[in-house]
C-alpha cells in the first residue's frame, strides 16, 4: 500500500531507497467502514490521511437548512484532511466521512513534523500538493460565481471523471450546489442532445 504513497510522492521529488524506508516507518495504515467519521465537527484532525482505497466526504451541516453540503470529495490517491485543523491542532469546522469501505495511510501531526525534519525534500512535495489545493479550490469559487449548473456539471464530469464513477448521485448534487433531481434532469438533458 505504501507503493502508491510513493508513487504519489515520486511524481514530484526523488527519493533514495534509504529516504523510502524512512518514510515508510512514520506511515499506518487505517480502515473506515462505510459511514464510519474520520473527522467530526469540533475533534481536532490528528493526521494527514492519504486514501489508497475507497471514498470520502467532507462536509458541513448548513445551520439554516440543516442539510448537509458538500465541501469536497476524495478518492483513491488524494489527500483527506482538514488542513488548518491539522496544521494549527485546533477544532474542525467540519466532517469527514467514509462513502464506502476506505483504506487509509495516516501520518499523526508530531510524526508528520519529525519526517519532515528527517527528510527535508517532503517540504517541497506537501507545497506541491498544497499549491494544487489551493489552486482547485480558487478555480472552484470562481466557477460557481461564473458558471450554470450545467456548465459546472460538465466541468465536474471533465476534470473528475473517476469521481462521478465513485461518488453517489446526491454527493457530487451537493458538492455543485443543486439538488438531486436536478442533477438528474440536467444529464438526462445532456444525453438527449
Amino acid at each position: 500500500m505504501k507503493e502508491q504513497l510513493f508513487k504519489s510522492i515520486t511524481k514530484y521529488i526523488k527519493l533514495n531507497a534509504k529516504e523510502e524506508s524512512l518514510i515508510s516507518t512514520f506511515w499506518t495504515e487505517k480502515t473506515l467502514d462505510k459511514g464510519y467519521y474520520l473527522l467530526r465537527n469540533g475533534d481536532i484532525c490528528r493526521t494527514d490521511n492519504f486514501v489508497v482505497d475507497g471514498a470520502l466526504k467532507a462536509f458541513y451541516i448548513n445551520p439554516e437548512t440543516g442539510r448537509e453540503e458538500i465541501l469536497y470529495l476524495a478518492i483513491e490517491n488524494w489527500w483527506e484532511t482538514d488542513i488548518e485543523s491539522f496544521q494549527k491542532q485546533q477544532p474542525s469546522i467540519y466532517n469527514i466521512q467514509a462513502i464506502k469501505k476506505t483504506i487509509l495511510l495516516q501520518i499523526g501531526y508530531d510524526s508528520f513534523q519529525e519526517m519532515l525534519r528527517q527528510v527535508p525534500q517532503l517540504e517541497r512535495f506537501f507545497r506541491i500538493i498544497l499549491e494544487n489545493y489551493l489552486g482547485s479550490l480558487q478555480k472552484r469559487i470562481i466557477l460557481n460565481k461564473t458558471l450554470d449548473a450545467e456548465q459546472r456539471y460538465l466541468d465536474f464530469v471533465k476534470n473528475y471523471p473517476k469521481i462521478e464513477m465513485e461518488v453517489p448521485n446526491y454527493l457530487i448534487a451537493s458538492y455543485l450546489g443543486v439538488t438531486a433531481e436536478f442533477l438528474s434532469r440536467m444529464r438526462k438533458k445532456i444525453k438527449a442532445s
